[in-house]
């Protein structure tokens, strides 16, 4: 078998992180999730969870499993691991980040699949959605353009702070969510720690980077002309789904992305034992602890289990059938879970 086991004997895969260095990178994986992150010239402004890139491959961290990565899963597992809801089992569809941003990012927008097509040089669609799981005092969201907001206006303030006053700007809330569609134009304000699900794609169009440079007096590449073709001018809706306020003392569960063609999103709020099964979703599922600890666990086998620290992420094969997540902090804990 090569290493590899069974379906039947797969158990929840949790998978190494990948740390990256950004010039806008935080604290907070270290002082909120308690990680030790490694050091470098630039802070940590990225750990992606769960990718499946030919730059980058996610690496299984326990288990009979350990050491494969996920690439090498699909072509062993192909839909016994994805389900029959992926589109193909070429690449795993969806990539997991946690994003640490001490500063803001920069102002930027991923392009749609009409985008793509006229752009070519291997542009990539991509839509997400963030799930605030920490913000300092004052952090922000910038996401969508305001509604009399125009294409002339955006173009002769890029240069400026102005242009700031031409965004949807809200105040972050741990809990909140954003779903942040392919043409939106967007920034994660600094001060956020941030739980990103997106369509497997690493296409970005910089077109402001509010004047930064680096140590070296350098400024980052910008893609005006790129950012520009694929804009949603179109779409002003807020991209803000709040979150819940109020604590309660049983389970609930929360829609967060539902008509969505590439990902589902659901925010679990946990008190006990919380049942689940992937029999039926045609899919594989991510649980991501924001919180607080869980185990997620087979149904009637839990040697068959994985414990997660708040900001962890494991995935959950199609095959896997029932399962249970339970929460071990002691209070209310948010769980993310996310399917095809």
């Amino acid at each position: 078998m090569n290493g590899f086991v069974d379906c039947s004997e797969l158990y929840p895969l949790k998978f190494v992180p990948i740390y990256q260095e950004r010039i806008w990178g935080g604290t907070q994986m270290t002082e909120v999730l308690h990680r030790n992150v490694p050091s470098g010239k630039e802070p940590i402004g990225e750990s992606w969870e769960l990718v499946d890139r030919e730059n980058e491959q996610s690496v299984v961290a326990e288990g009979v499993l350990r050491g494969k990565t996920l690439q090498e899963l699909l072509r062993h597992y192909g839909r016994e691991l994805v389900g029959r809801r992926a589109k193909s089992i070429d690449r795993f569809p969806l990539l997991v980040k946690l994003i640490d941003a001490g500063d803001r990012l920069s102002l930027q927008v991923h392009p749609d699949e009409a985008a793509c097509a006229k752009l070519g040089n291997g542009a990539e669609p991509k839509t997400e959605m963030w799930y605030i799981v920490a913000a300092r005092k004052g952090a922000q969201i910038l996401a969508g353009l305001q509604g009399r907001a125009t294409r002339q206006q955006l173009i002769s303030r890029l240069d400026s702070p102005d242009v700031e006053n031409l965004l949807q700007i809200y105040p972050s809330q741990p809990g909140d969510a954003y779903f942040i569609t392919s043409g939106t134009l967007h920034a994660i304000g600094g001060g956020n720690l941030i739980l990103e699900i997106q369509q497997n794609s690493d296409t970005t169009y910089r077109v402001s980077d509010w004047g930064r440079v680096d140590a070296a007096g350098k400024s980052r590449q910008l893609h005006v002309e790129q950012g520009m073709q694929s804009i949603n001018f179109m779409n002003r809706t807020s991209p803000r789904i709040a979150g819940a306020v109020d604590a309660a003392g049983h389970n609930r569960k929360f829609s967060v992305v539902n008509m969505c063609p590439f990902f589902a999103v659901d925010d679990l709020r946990l008190v006990s034992i919380w049942n689940d099964d992937t029999s039926s979703s045609g899919s594989f599922h991510l649980i991501s602890a924001v919180n607080g600890p869980v185990t997620v666990a087979k149904a009637g086998d839990p040697g068959r289990a994985a414990e997660l620290e708040a900001g962890e992420t494991v995935l959950i094969p199609a095959c896997f059938g029932a399962y249970t997540v339970t929460p071990k902090g002691g209070r209310e804990c948010a769980v993310v879970r996310t399917t095809l």
